[in-house]
């Protein structure tokens, strides 16, 4: 049976815990009222997604075990977005993996997403083109002829667009079976016939750079971190690290060390019990101890204070469901 809902976010911290098929952490890079909309639509097999999101971001993204994910800009309008460096263009689709990759974007960020059990996917691509994909494919940026895409995308905004003003209809069998049916069809002509987009030698070595970066910061969330130290860590020099997050993240190591744990203290504060937690447990908890300075640079990006937020209820986000309003977003259908 379909099922459909729309969140409206104000905090990025709260989007992750609504995407079931990924893992998804989103760091909004400057000051700013920060907004995303997620729709969601459950399919038989289907998950599809569609995102907008205000900011500009970099996110970190793996797709959950057993499953296979595609993405692509879902409108033309939408901003700069680059994965693993990459600037993917209209029209592209990304292939997204099991391991965690960096993606990041400018403001008005328009994505959308389809993923489908690996198993299905094979059966999908046996029925339409004789074949299973290669298990050992290693393709992440697929450009497949305009004409696919085209088609893809419109049907994709189609699906957002039913789950906004008519979730109703989803519910009729001969639609659900309809829609699913064609949007997998154009999923496995994509990634079938469309041509590869290698990455270079160097961006490979960047990639693995940066995926070693980000073990060593979630390996060490709690005490000062220097470039040499890093860099020593992850046996590299500082200046190929440098390059590597400036492609990847769009900005040095330690801008995004500092901005990452900014926002995981801010996720701290927001979840903690104020009557229980303090700021400088917190605070300190995520490697930060010059606490006058830190306080100075939250309300410079945050615009407010740590203390405001730790006594500010975590938000309870916008829930648009086509089931009744009482199913917690805890609840939601795991797909």
């Amino acid at each position: 049976m379909a099922w459909s809902r729309v969140f409206d976010f104000t905090e990025p911290s709260a989007c992750s815990a609504v995407i079931r098929s990924a893992q998804l952490e989103l760091i909004p890079t400057v000051r700013g009222r920060f907004h995303a909309e997620i729709t969601q639509i459950g399919m038989n097999r289907l998950l599809v997604h569609r995102f907008h999101v205000s900011l500009p971001q970099v996110n970190t993204v793996a797709v959950k075990p057993g499953r296979r994910s595609i993405g692509f800009l879902s409108e033309p309008g939408s901003s700069r977005f680059l994965h693993c460096g990459v600037e993917i263009l209209p029209g592209d689709i990304i292939v997204n993996r099991s391991d965690v990759v960096h993606q990041r974007s400018d403001a008005n960020l328009h994505y959308g997403t389809m993923s489908l059990p690996i198993d299905d996917l094979d059966a999908a691509a046996e029925t339409i083109i004789g074949r299973e994909f290669p298990k050992t494919r290693q393709t992440q940026i697929v450009r497949p002829q305009s004409a696919l895409t085209v088609r893809l995308l419109k049907l994709h905004k189609s699906v957002g667009q039913l789950a906004h003003d008519n979730p109703h209809i989803l519910e009729l069998p001969q639609v659900l079976r309809s829609l699913e049916h064609e949007l997998i069809h154009l999923m496995v002509r994509c990634l079938a016939e469309g041509a590869a987009v290698e990455p270079s030698a160097g961006g490979r070595r960047h990639e693995i750079i940066v995926a070693q970066f980000e073990e060593f910061l979630e390996a060490n969330p709690s005490r000062p971190l220097y470039l040499v130290e890093i860099c020593a860590a992850i046996g590299v020099a500082e200046r190929s690290l440098r390059a590597s997050c400036k492609e990847h993240l769009g900005m040095g190591p330690i801008r995004y060390l500092t901005l990452r744990r900014m926002h995981l203290v801010r996720r701290a504060l927001l979840s903690s019990d104020p009557w229980k937690a303090t700021v400088t447990q917190i605070v300190t908890d995520h490697g930060f101890w010059e606490l006058g300075r830190f306080s100075v640079a939250y309300n410079l990006l945050f615009g407010e204070t740590p203390s405001y937020t730790l006594r500010r209820p975590a938000e309870q986000p916008e829930v648009h469901h086509d089931r009744p309003s009482s199913l917690a977003v805890t609840h939601l259908p795991v797909a």
